[in-house]
């Protein structure tokens, strides 16, 4: 339990900053029903929060590389709450899409610093990542619950209880940021060569996560219709999918951290993506209730690789970990939102079958490009986070501990 409550704390933080992200989405039907919103006025405030998180994030990761900001933690995830929790108070539309970008900003301001923090939490371990990674999809998950749960039974007034996740989570991070304290206070001074970078790689893994991105994200957008339609199970039908959908990412995060321990990451990847492509095929064109089995394995084919790429960014880029994981996490998610209008369009103007086939093909263009892509041996294993009453660690500081200026 002392080795593991560090990652575990960051893996609840986690889950606390990313409801944030699902929160938006879980508010729309309230803003359409209190405020008489629109579809174009609903969908710029998710576009608002998303969007901007996204194309931010390499922007705090740059930062983090040039300056150790331990601090983004708690501060980041107390604007995601503040924003959210502020949204529902005025009536002003252009107020409301302030608020709620503040708070995709501070989503954005988290995670490529509480990244590198799990990395040195995680002690080199895949399964510690992954149980990172799934404190963000629980998270997620859990959004259209808590908000129901909120002000489901009373008005956009009752947004502020939405604070609560955020003082929580920023409080979790009171510990971890002192074992941090504590594990720098106990290296040396010198610095640690750091690995070369491999900018290619790097850009091959990023364009994996955007053809990953792109197939989950429009798999999210229409796959509730499309149980509908194949199943005749109406909306019901429709619930069971998105819930597969998220259910499926949660056992493919743990499964994937497990499998790179033992398999390595590009390896266990490779197998994933190869697998998803089947997988998204059996939605696309399985028959009456068999495309719910599918449903669950594109889902959990689709995670296995989610947190090892954040590792493996970082690994690709040792001496710019916060700008990989800024992009692994942030800038290449966001790209497959804006493919859904596209798959949208097409839908429109054939069927939703025809639409979502040109999905199958996104697994095996990352595929191809994880063929290419070399496993990558971190130079120096992280410095690990100290308990209280734990000795300093032994051995020369890692690159992303010791070569980083002390926070002002």
């Amino acid at each position: 339990m002392r080795r593991n409550s560090p990652i575990s704390l960051l893996a609840v933080g986690h889950a606390c900053v990313d409801l944030y992200q699902g929160a938006v989405a879980a508010l729309v039907p309230f803003f359409v029903a209190e405020r008489a919103y629109g579809y174009a006025a609903a969908s710029g405030l998710v576009l608002a929060a998303s969007l901007l998180s996204s194309v931010a994030q390499p922007l705090f990761g740059a930062l983090t590389d040039r300056w150790a900001m331990p601090w983004l933690l708690p501060t980041g995830t107390l604007l995601g709450g503040a924003g959210i929790a502020l949204s529902g108070l005025s009536g002003s539309y252009g107020l409301t899409l302030v608020f709620v970008a503040v708070s995709g900003i501070g989503v954005a301001a988290y995670h490529p610093e509480a990244a590198r923090v799990a990395r040195l939490a995680a002690r080199g371990s895949h399964s510690a990542m992954s149980r990172f990674s799934l404190g963000g999809n629980i998270g997620f998950a859990l959004a259209p619950l808590v908000v129901s749960f909120a002000i489901g039974q009373g008005s956009l007034r009752w947004t502020p209880v939405l604070v609560l996740p955020a003082l929580a989570g920023a409080a979790l991070c009171v510990p971890v940021l002192r074992m941090l304290a504590r594990s720098r206070a106990g290296t040396s001074g010198a610095s640690a060569p750091r690995g070369a970078d491999d900018v290619a790689s790097f850009v091959k893994l990023s364009l994996a996560v955007v053809f990953r991105s792109v197939v989950f994200t429009g798999l999210s957008t229409f796959v509730a219709l499309h149980a509908q339609q194949r199943t005749e199970g109406g909306t019901t039908a429709g619930t069971v999918a998105l819930f597969l959908l998220f259910l499926g990412g949660a056992v493919g995060s743990l499964l994937g951290g497990f499998l790179a321990d033992r398999h390595g990451r590009v390896r266990v990847s490779r197998w994933s993506y190869l697998l998803s492509a089947a997988a998204v095929a059996g939605v696309v064109y399985a028959p009456g209730p068999a495309m719910f089995l599918f449903v669950a394995l594109t889902s959990a084919g689709l995670y296995v690789p989610f947190s090892l790429q954040v590792t493996l960014g970082q690994d690709y880029l040792p001496s710019r970990m916060g700008t990989a994981s800024g992009v692994t996490l942030g800038l290449t998610v966001s790209i497959g939102g804006l493919i859904a209008p596209l798959l949208g369009h097409l839908a429109d103007s054939t069927t939703l079958r025809t639409a979502l086939t040109p999905l199958i093909a996104m697994p095996v263009l990352s595929w191809l490009l994880f063929r290419t892509l070399p496993d990558p041996t971190p130079p120096e294993a992280p410095t690990p986070l100290q308990e209280p009453g734990d000795s300093a660690p032994a051995g020369p500081p890692t690159p992303a501990s010791s070569t980083r200026k002390a926070p002002s």
